[in-house]
């Protein structure tokens, strides 16, 4: 048995982990697109490399960021990542943080549709049930026909897929990768791709835009960070749920930092997709699927970080 004292301390540092990442999603908001997506993208994987020398584990390598059992699954999270990042940060600064962090959130019912399509999963009628919950409230939140859309709500939902197209990658791979390599993958993507799609339309950023996407990118960095200590101390069928603990997040510091309100239609929303998405960790870990770590926005990349201890009985 796991002590109650190393779970809960494990509990707490994924508490501060999606803390730090809903911060560094305030952050890349802040910037208000000033900086054009691709280059705040690149400017916060950047500084996101901070977090390597902390994922490197006894015999790693550098050189294992780029080493793979599997190169093109391995190049599909690369391509993934960009995708991911990108589209949060269009999100982010398109929509209130509530909403895009609601879009983002569909994840595990896209990741459901695909362990199905791909991994030849078996789905019952309560998980089938969590992945209709989740669409509904999706719908309710956009309201189509009702309201206007945005390019960010699109952004959102793209997020969400490439995320859970990862999540299928993290289970399809399993222990044979190493997590520097996943990891690698990720920021690698971002990196290489977003340098080569900025160079059009880089802007000199001012010295205030430049700290807000440092921040982005340090504070995804410690997140990830944390979410690797979280999971060494907890098992990952208790940390991953707290990744919700983000729409509070969401929900606070849209208010008093962007004075976003959540009207009764958006709090139905919110409740119907996280509902979903805990319905489907539940029948997950009722099922004993592996769980990997949650993720949101630039947290994407979070997803190479694998629990280290499982809950033991």
């Amino acid at each position: 048995m796991q002590s109650h004292d190393t779970t809960l301390k494990g509990v707490l540092i994924a508490f501060i982990c999606f803390a730090a990442y809903s911060f560094s999603d305030a952050a890349v908001k802040l910037v208000d697109g000033r900086v054009p997506p691709f280059q705040a993208g690149f400017i916060g994987t950047v500084f996101g490399f901070a977090a390597i020398p902390f994922l490197l584990k006894k015999g790693d390598r550098w050189t294992d960021i780029v080493r793979t059992t599997n190169r093109p699954l391995w190049l599909l999270r690369f391509a993934c990542s960009t995708i991911g990042t990108v589209g949060s940060i269009i999100a982010f600064t398109e929509l209130s943080m509530a909403e895009a962090f609601c879009l983002i959130f569909l994840l595990p019912s896209f990741a459901t549709i695909m362990s199905v399509i791909f991994l030849k999963e078996r789905v019952g009628p309560k998980r089938w049930a969590a992945v209709i919950i989740g669409f509904i409230g999706v719908l309710v939140v956009l309201r189509p026909g009702f309201r206007e859309l945005s390019l960010g709500h699109f952004t959102a939902l793209a997020s969400g897929f490439t995320a859970a197209v990862s999540v299928i990658i993290y289970r399809k791979l399993g222990p044979s990768e190493k997590n520097i390599s996943m990891y690698g993958a990720g920021i690698l993507g971002t990196l290489i791709v977003c340098f080569v799609l900025m160079l059009p339309t880089a802007v000199m950023p001012t010295a205030t835009d430049l700290a807000l996407l440092g921040m982005f990118g340090l504070l995804a960095a410690v997140g990830t960070v944390l979410l690797m200590l979280a999971s060494q101390y907890a098992p990952a069928a208790i940390v991953t749920p707290i990744q919700y603990s983000q729409m509070l997040w969401a929900i606070l510091l849209g208010y008093l930092i962007f004075g976003d309100h959540v009207d009764g239609w958006m709090a139905l929303g919110i409740a119907l997709i996280v509902g979903s998405g805990l319905l489907t960790l539940i029948r997950e870990r009722q099922r004993g699927t592996p769980l990997p770590p949650p993720v949101v926005g630039q947290s994407e990349a979070a997803l190479a970080i694998k629990p280290e201890r499982e809950e033991q009985s």
